[in-house]
């Protein structure tokens, strides 16, 4: 089960650059652009995303940023960029312009066929089916907080105890045929294997309908983590970008 090709097509439609950069030796920058085919995150292009699949890494930022990053990037191994020494200095040269550091994304690919281990009582919902649940946002990691067109969510799949909802896993299509899985356990409910038994159901639908699952967390949840490695995914990437904070 490769989909690293696949990944590879992808992050270079978001970063501006080749599949092949990936395999390149040097770190890569680009200027960003929106092109067809990304992941649909936002409307406007990235001021300042960077990515590595554990080799070089590719970084595409607004050209105000590449003199900086030329520097910033030179003979050092993409992975290491991601380290916090490194991402201080960063933080600086983009407060200058008004952004500021997201968080650290790792995120997962499928690596086996898991089947999923509980006997828990589940029901699906497929497209508008769904939109009754984004009332309360009780779901704020498996859903979207509202119906959003460019990356919909698509499937989600919920275990009950009688009436109750334990827990749900949701997909959104963030890019055409890629799904990303998000889950929720309600606190009292935790602990039980319930996240990775419906993540696993998830993932399972989404492979059999031919389109690729992915799953992504922070660095340091490793709740989500575990859940992620039970359900049969493998870490692939990790990205960081930059979110707007005020005028410069």
């Amino acid at each position: 089960m490769e989909y690293d090709h696949a990944l590879r097509i992808l992050l270079a439609a978001e970063y501006n650059c080749a599949p092949e950069d990936f395999e390149r030796a040097e770190n890569v920058i680009t200027k960003s652009a929106l092109r067809e085919g990304r992941r649909r995150y936002g409307s406007t292009p990235y001021f300042f995303h960077m990515v590595t699949l554990g080799k070089n890494a590719i970084l595409t930022a607004d050209v105000r940023l590449h003199p900086y990053l030329q520097e910033f990037a030179a003979a050092k191994p993409g992975h290491r960029l991601f380290e916090v020494p490194k991402l201080f200095p960063l933080e600086s040269e983009l407060r200058r312009f008004g952004y500021t550091l997201s968080t650290t994304y790792h995120m997962f690919l499928p690596c086996a066929v898991v089947q999923p281990i509980g006997a828990w009582r589940t029901a699906w919902f497929f497209g508008e089916e769904i939109h009754p649940f984004y009332a309360g946002r009780r779901f704020p990691n498996a859903l979207a907080s509202s119906y959003t067109a460019e990356r919909p969510d698509t499937i989600a799949v919920c275990a009950y105890q009688g009436d109750t909802i334990m827990g749900m896993a949701g997909c959104s299509e963030d890019a055409p045929h890629w799904q990303q899985i998000g889950v929720d356990v309600m606190p009292e409910y935790r602990a039980q294997g319930i996240g990775t038994y419906l993540v696993t159901l998830l993932k399972n639908r989404i492979l059999q309908q031919g389109d690729i699952p992915f799953y992504g967390t922070s660095l340091s949840n490793y709740d989500s983590w575990n859940v992620a490695l039970n359900a049969g995914f493998r870490p692939a990437w990790v990205e960081i970008g930059a979110n707007r904070v005020m005028e410069p």
